[in-house]
């Protein structure tokens, strides 16, 4: 058992997936507070002109698709780096694991 514990502590790969894991917990906090700007600029919007901006609609579900990207890699349900290193919109067509 030591032994594995060891082994595990040496692997370089762990480590880097550490290292993305704290780089993508960075990103998805800075795009959490984009959403929140798009939140607040579809509320003006919305009590200016009485209907939602499409253009917005379709640019907040991508940050939400991107963001569930990034919750599956940090909590290890896909090995799948999200955006920059796949493409934006790959969240749909990740093959996640059964239950």
């Amino acid at each position: 058992m030591d032994e594995q514990i060891s082994y595990n502590i040496a692997d370089f790969g762990i480590w880097k997936r550490f290292f993305f894991m704290l780089v993508f917990a960075a990103i998805a906090s800075l795009v959490r507070l984009l959403i929140w700007a798009v939140t607040a600029f579809q509320v003006v919007f919305v009590l200016l002109t009485g209907s939602a901006n499409q253009h917005i609609l379709a640019f907040g579900r991508s940050l939400s698709v991107y963001t569930y990207h990034i919750m599956l890699y940090l909590t290890f349900c896909t090995e799948t780096l999200p955006f920059p290193f796949t493409e934006w919109n790959l969240t749909a067509d990740l093959n996640l694991p059964e239950k």
